[in-house]
Protein backbone atom coordinates (compact mmCIF):
# COMPACT_ATOMS: atom_id res chain seq x y z
CA UNK A 1 0.00 0.00 0.00
CA UNK A 2 1.49 3.06 -1.09
CA UNK A 3 0.77 6.36 0.70
CA UNK A 4 1.34 10.34 -0.32
CA UNK A 5 4.04 10.93 2.54
CA UNK A 6 3.54 14.44 2.71
CA UNK A 7 -0.03 13.63 4.29
CA UNK A 8 -0.37 14.00 7.74
CA UNK A 9 -2.76 11.20 8.17
CA UNK A 10 0.01 9.17 6.29
CA UNK A 11 2.56 9.82 9.05
CA UNK A 12 -0.06 9.03 11.48
CA UNK A 13 -0.91 5.61 9.86
CA UNK A 14 2.86 4.74 9.81
CA UNK A 15 3.78 5.72 13.11
CA UNK A 16 0.79 3.26 14.64
CA UNK A 17 2.32 0.83 12.30
CA UNK A 18 5.82 0.93 13.95
CA UNK A 19 4.64 1.16 16.93
CA UNK A 20 2.92 -1.96 16.43
CA UNK A 21 5.80 -3.88 15.07
CA UNK A 22 5.47 -3.16 11.77
CA UNK A 23 7.29 -2.03 8.93
CA UNK A 24 7.26 1.22 6.92
CA UNK A 25 8.97 1.72 3.58
CA UNK A 26 10.77 5.10 4.07
CA UNK A 27 11.85 8.03 1.63
CA UNK A 28 15.18 9.37 2.44
CA UNK A 29 17.49 11.88 0.39
CA UNK A 30 19.66 8.65 -0.40
CA UNK A 31 17.30 5.77 -0.95
CA UNK A 32 13.98 4.07 0.39
CA UNK A 33 14.57 2.68 3.64
CA UNK A 34 12.68 -0.40 5.34
CA UNK A 35 11.89 0.81 8.78
CA UNK A 36 10.87 -0.76 11.94
CA UNK A 37 11.42 0.54 15.64
CA UNK A 38 15.08 -0.02 16.33
CA UNK A 39 14.40 -0.78 19.88
CA UNK A 40 11.81 -3.72 19.04
CA UNK A 41 13.90 -6.69 18.52
CA UNK A 42 11.03 -8.26 16.76
CA UNK A 43 10.88 -5.54 14.60
CA UNK A 44 14.42 -5.69 13.60
CA UNK A 45 14.14 -9.32 13.09
CA UNK A 46 11.22 -9.17 10.75
CA UNK A 47 13.53 -6.63 8.66
CA UNK A 48 15.94 -9.21 8.48
CA UNK A 49 13.24 -11.62 7.47
CA UNK A 50 11.62 -9.46 4.95
CA UNK A 51 14.92 -8.70 3.28
CA UNK A 52 16.72 -12.26 3.48
CA UNK A 53 19.72 -10.90 5.10
CA UNK A 54 22.19 -12.09 7.47
CA UNK A 55 21.35 -11.01 10.96
CA UNK A 56 24.84 -10.57 11.99
CA UNK A 57 24.78 -7.76 9.34
CA UNK A 58 23.90 -4.62 10.88
CA UNK A 59 21.24 -2.10 10.00
CA UNK A 60 21.35 1.58 9.92
CA UNK A 61 19.51 3.50 12.74
CA UNK A 62 18.10 6.44 11.43
CA UNK A 63 17.09 9.35 14.13
CA UNK A 64 15.22 12.64 13.64
CA UNK A 65 17.97 14.96 14.77
CA UNK A 66 21.80 15.06 17.04
CA UNK A 67 19.94 14.32 20.10
CA UNK A 68 18.27 11.40 19.34
CA UNK A 69 22.08 9.81 19.27
CA UNK A 70 22.69 10.05 22.74
CA UNK A 71 19.97 7.61 22.69
CA UNK A 72 22.24 4.67 20.92
CA UNK A 73 25.60 5.69 21.59
CA UNK A 74 27.77 5.34 25.05
CA UNK A 75 30.66 8.18 23.15
CA UNK A 76 30.59 10.50 20.87
CA UNK A 77 34.25 12.26 19.68
CA UNK A 78 34.65 15.41 18.88
CA UNK A 79 35.51 14.43 15.32
CA UNK A 80 32.16 12.76 14.98
CA UNK A 81 30.31 15.89 16.43
CA UNK A 82 32.06 18.06 13.95
CA UNK A 83 30.66 15.85 11.29
CA UNK A 84 27.55 15.86 12.68
CA UNK A 85 27.29 19.78 13.14
CA UNK A 86 28.50 19.79 9.10
CA UNK A 87 26.43 16.78 7.93
CA UNK A 88 23.23 16.50 9.61
CA UNK A 89 20.92 16.52 8.48
CA UNK A 90 22.35 14.10 4.93
CA UNK A 91 23.15 11.54 3.33
CA UNK A 92 26.28 10.60 5.97
CA UNK A 93 26.36 7.49 8.84
CA UNK A 94 28.61 6.97 11.73
CA UNK A 95 29.55 4.42 13.59
CA UNK A 96 29.69 4.72 17.02
CA UNK A 97 30.30 2.71 20.48
CA UNK A 98 26.60 1.37 20.87
CA UNK A 99 25.47 2.15 24.49
CA UNK A 100 24.49 -1.30 26.23
CA UNK A 101 21.33 -2.81 26.17
CA UNK A 102 19.99 -0.62 23.40
CA UNK A 103 19.74 -1.38 19.35
CA UNK A 104 21.30 -4.69 19.49
CA UNK A 105 19.74 -6.60 16.92
CA UNK A 106 19.93 -3.73 15.00
CA UNK A 107 23.72 -3.30 15.60
CA UNK A 108 23.93 -7.32 13.94
CA UNK A 109 25.46 -7.95 17.45
CA UNK A 110 28.41 -5.48 17.89
CA UNK A 111 29.16 -3.06 20.46
CA UNK A 112 29.44 -0.47 17.95
CA UNK A 113 26.19 0.94 15.76
CA UNK A 114 25.49 2.78 12.84
CA UNK A 115 23.65 6.38 13.17
CA UNK A 116 22.05 8.71 10.54
CA UNK A 117 19.88 11.43 10.66
CA UNK A 118 18.29 11.93 6.84
CA UNK A 119 17.47 15.23 5.18
CA UNK A 120 14.24 13.96 3.49
CA UNK A 121 11.00 16.19 4.88
CA UNK A 122 9.18 12.58 4.84
CA UNK A 123 11.69 11.04 6.28
CA UNK A 124 12.34 13.99 8.90
CA UNK A 125 8.20 14.14 9.52
CA UNK A 126 8.28 10.22 10.35
CA UNK A 127 11.12 10.39 12.90
CA UNK A 128 9.88 13.35 14.74
CA UNK A 129 6.23 11.84 14.79
CA UNK A 130 7.68 8.75 16.04
CA UNK A 131 9.68 10.42 18.73
CA UNK A 132 6.92 12.15 20.49
CA UNK A 133 5.43 8.47 20.81
CA UNK A 134 8.63 6.69 21.99
CA UNK A 135 9.88 5.43 18.71
CA UNK A 136 13.55 6.61 19.14
CA UNK A 137 15.00 5.63 15.88
CA UNK A 138 14.42 3.79 13.18
CA UNK A 139 16.11 0.57 11.68
CA UNK A 140 16.23 0.88 8.02
CA UNK A 141 18.23 -0.92 5.43
CA UNK A 142 17.47 -0.51 1.33
CA UNK A 143 13.84 -1.60 1.41
CA UNK A 144 14.84 -4.62 -1.21
CA UNK A 145 15.67 -8.18 -1.38
CA UNK A 146 19.51 -8.21 0.21
CA UNK A 147 22.03 -7.68 -2.39
CA UNK A 148 19.95 -6.67 -4.90
CA UNK A 149 19.49 -3.55 -6.47
CA UNK A 150 18.23 -0.52 -4.01
CA UNK A 151 15.03 1.02 -4.52
CA UNK A 152 14.69 4.89 -5.53
CA UNK A 153 10.86 5.27 -5.79
CA UNK A 154 7.86 3.97 -4.12
CA UNK A 155 7.13 1.71 -7.07
CA UNK A 156 10.73 0.14 -6.82
CA UNK A 157 9.80 -0.51 -3.17
CA UNK A 158 6.81 -2.13 -3.77
CA UNK A 159 7.44 -4.09 -6.45
CA UNK A 160 10.60 -5.88 -4.52
CA UNK A 161 8.65 -6.12 -1.13
CA UNK A 162 5.15 -6.22 -1.98
CA UNK A 163 1.77 -4.85 -2.33
CA UNK A 164 0.88 -5.60 1.60
CA UNK A 165 3.68 -3.29 2.88
CA UNK A 166 3.15 0.41 4.00
CA UNK A 167 5.36 2.64 2.00
CA UNK A 168 5.35 6.49 2.50
CA UNK A 169 5.73 7.52 -0.99
CA UNK A 170 8.04 11.06 -0.95
CA UNK A 171 9.05 10.95 -5.03
CA UNK A 172 12.36 9.70 -6.42
CA UNK A 173 15.57 9.86 -4.18
CA UNK A 174 18.23 13.09 -4.89
CA UNK A 175 20.99 11.48 -4.01
CA UNK A 176 20.25 7.96 -5.55
CA UNK A 177 23.15 6.16 -3.38
CA UNK A 178 23.34 4.84 -0.06
CA UNK A 179 25.12 7.41 2.53
CA UNK A 180 28.77 7.59 3.37
CA UNK A 181 29.79 5.44 6.25
CA UNK A 182 32.96 6.72 8.27
CA UNK A 183 33.71 4.43 11.36
CA UNK A 184 34.57 6.89 14.65
CA UNK A 185 35.83 4.01 17.07
CA UNK A 186 38.68 3.81 16.63
CA UNK A 187 39.79 7.37 17.54
CA UNK A 188 40.56 8.49 14.08
CA UNK A 189 38.00 8.59 11.38
CA UNK A 190 37.89 5.35 9.04
CA UNK A 191 35.88 5.68 5.75
CA UNK A 192 33.99 2.57 5.40
CA UNK A 193 31.59 3.53 2.51
CA UNK A 194 31.86 6.07 0.29
CA UNK A 195 28.51 8.15 -1.04
CA UNK A 196 26.81 11.47 -0.92
CA UNK A 197 29.45 13.14 1.00
CA UNK A 198 33.47 13.25 -0.39
CA UNK A 199 35.92 12.22 0.84
CA UNK A 200 37.74 15.61 0.62
CA UNK A 201 34.30 16.90 2.57
CA UNK A 202 34.77 14.76 5.42
CA UNK A 203 38.55 15.81 6.26
CA UNK A 204 37.77 19.25 5.98
CA UNK A 205 34.88 18.83 8.39
CA UNK A 206 36.70 16.81 10.46
CA UNK A 207 39.67 18.34 10.34
CA UNK A 208 42.04 14.97 10.62
CA UNK A 209 42.43 12.77 7.13
CA UNK A 210 40.80 9.51 6.82
CA UNK A 211 42.85 7.06 7.94
CA UNK A 212 42.84 2.71 6.49
CA UNK A 213 41.34 0.72 9.18
CA UNK A 214 44.30 -1.52 9.19
CA UNK A 215 46.28 1.27 9.79
CA UNK A 216 44.78 1.39 13.10
CA UNK A 217 45.38 -2.46 14.24
CA UNK A 218 41.62 -3.38 14.56
CA UNK A 219 39.39 -5.07 11.90
CA UNK A 220 36.63 -2.88 10.66
CA UNK A 221 33.38 -2.99 12.00
CA UNK A 222 30.81 -4.85 9.76
CA UNK A 223 28.96 -2.31 7.75
CA UNK A 224 26.17 -1.91 5.20
CA UNK A 225 26.73 -2.06 1.80
CA UNK A 226 29.97 -2.89 2.12
CA UNK A 227 30.33 -6.39 0.78
CA UNK A 228 32.13 -7.47 -2.14
CA UNK A 229 29.12 -8.15 -4.15
CA UNK A 230 25.96 -6.14 -3.95
CA UNK A 231 23.02 -3.99 -5.85
CA UNK A 232 22.69 -6.19 -8.57
CA UNK A 233 20.18 -6.19 -11.36
CA UNK A 234 18.72 -9.21 -12.40
CA UNK A 235 21.41 -9.02 -15.76
CA UNK A 236 25.19 -9.73 -15.29
CA UNK A 237 27.13 -6.19 -15.30
CA UNK A 238 30.24 -5.59 -16.84
CA UNK A 239 32.51 -2.68 -16.85
CA UNK A 240 35.04 -1.73 -19.53
CA UNK A 241 36.68 1.53 -20.85
CA UNK A 242 34.64 2.87 -23.94
CA UNK A 243 37.02 1.46 -26.13
CA UNK A 244 36.82 -2.27 -25.07
CA UNK A 245 32.75 -1.70 -25.14
CA UNK A 246 32.87 -0.41 -29.07
CA UNK A 247 34.99 -3.17 -29.76
CA UNK A 248 32.69 -5.76 -27.95
CA UNK A 249 29.59 -4.64 -29.66
CA UNK A 250 31.31 -4.33 -33.06
CA UNK A 251 32.46 -8.59 -32.58
CA UNK A 252 29.36 -9.46 -31.79
CA UNK A 253 27.40 -7.65 -34.56
CA UNK A 254 23.91 -8.98 -34.65
CA UNK A 255 24.01 -11.04 -31.92
CA UNK A 256 24.63 -7.91 -29.33
CA UNK A 257 20.72 -7.78 -29.42
CA UNK A 258 19.43 -7.68 -25.57
CA UNK A 259 22.80 -5.99 -24.29
CA UNK A 260 22.36 -2.76 -22.30
CA UNK A 261 24.81 -0.45 -22.59
CA UNK A 262 25.04 2.81 -20.38
CA UNK A 263 28.01 5.09 -21.48
CA UNK A 264 28.82 8.46 -21.75
CA UNK A 265 30.84 7.93 -24.95
CA UNK A 266 28.59 8.23 -27.86
CA UNK A 267 28.48 3.85 -28.92
CA UNK A 268 27.44 3.11 -32.55
CA UNK A 269 25.52 -0.07 -32.17
CA UNK A 270 25.39 -3.11 -34.75
CA UNK A 271 22.20 -4.21 -33.70
CA UNK A 272 18.59 -2.21 -33.24
CA UNK A 273 17.84 -4.40 -30.24
CA UNK A 274 20.79 -3.00 -28.22
CA UNK A 275 19.49 -1.12 -24.88
CA UNK A 276 20.97 2.15 -24.75
CA UNK A 277 21.38 5.12 -22.16
CA UNK A 278 23.78 8.14 -22.46
CA UNK A 279 25.31 8.37 -18.98
CA UNK A 280 25.35 12.01 -17.41
CA UNK A 281 29.18 13.80 -17.33
CA UNK A 282 28.68 14.85 -13.74
CA UNK A 283 29.21 12.19 -10.74
CA UNK A 284 26.13 13.27 -9.19
CA UNK A 285 23.85 13.20 -11.40
CA UNK A 286 24.75 9.68 -12.74
CA UNK A 287 24.53 8.47 -8.42
CA UNK A 288 20.98 9.88 -8.87
CA UNK A 289 20.21 7.81 -11.81
CA UNK A 290 22.12 4.58 -11.26
CA UNK A 291 19.91 2.21 -9.29
CA UNK A 292 17.15 3.28 -11.41
CA UNK A 293 18.98 2.61 -14.59
CA UNK A 294 20.04 -1.09 -13.50
CA UNK A 295 16.36 -1.50 -12.45
CA UNK A 296 15.17 -0.64 -16.31
CA UNK A 297 17.51 -2.53 -17.82
CA UNK A 298 15.91 -5.38 -15.82
CA UNK A 299 12.78 -4.23 -16.86
CA UNK A 300 13.47 -4.35 -20.72
CA UNK A 301 14.71 -7.56 -20.60
CA UNK A 302 18.16 -6.86 -21.12
CA UNK A 303 20.63 -10.73 -20.82
CA UNK A 304 23.79 -8.69 -20.40
CA UNK A 305 24.59 -4.80 -18.91
CA UNK A 306 27.67 -3.35 -20.33
CA UNK A 307 28.52 -0.21 -18.38
CA UNK A 308 31.66 2.13 -19.44
CA UNK A 309 33.73 2.64 -16.33
CA UNK A 310 33.77 6.23 -14.38
CA UNK A 311 36.95 8.25 -14.18
CA UNK A 312 39.32 7.32 -11.63
CA UNK A 313 38.55 10.95 -10.15
CA UNK A 314 37.55 11.75 -6.77
CA UNK A 315 34.33 13.15 -7.32
CA UNK A 316 33.06 9.52 -9.04
CA UNK A 317 34.19 6.98 -6.17
CA UNK A 318 30.79 6.41 -4.56
CA UNK A 319 29.83 5.59 -8.13
CA UNK A 320 32.71 3.33 -9.47
CA UNK A 321 32.19 1.51 -5.90
CA UNK A 322 28.36 1.00 -6.35
CA UNK A 323 29.21 -0.23 -10.02
CA UNK A 324 32.17 -2.56 -8.87
CA UNK A 325 30.22 -3.52 -6.12
CA UNK A 326 27.44 -4.86 -9.02
CA UNK A 327 29.51 -6.28 -11.24
CA UNK A 328 31.29 -8.69 -9.05
CA UNK A 329 27.63 -9.83 -8.01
Amino acid sequence: MILDGRSDDAIAAAVRALKAGELVGLPTETVYGLAGDADNDRAVARIFEAKGRPANHPLIVHVADAAGVDHFAADVPEFARRLIDAFWPGPLTLILPRRPGVGAAAAGGQDSIGLRCPSHPVAQALLRAGAAQGVRGLAAPSANPFGRVSPTTAAHVRSGLGESLLVLDGGACDVGIESTIVDCTRGAPVLLRPGGISRAQVEAACGQPLREGAALGAPDPKASGTLLAHYAPAAPVRLMDAKALQTALDLLGADAAHIATWSRAILKTPSSGVIRRRMPEDAAATAQQLFAVLREFDAQGARLIWIETPPETPEWEAVRDRLQRAAAA
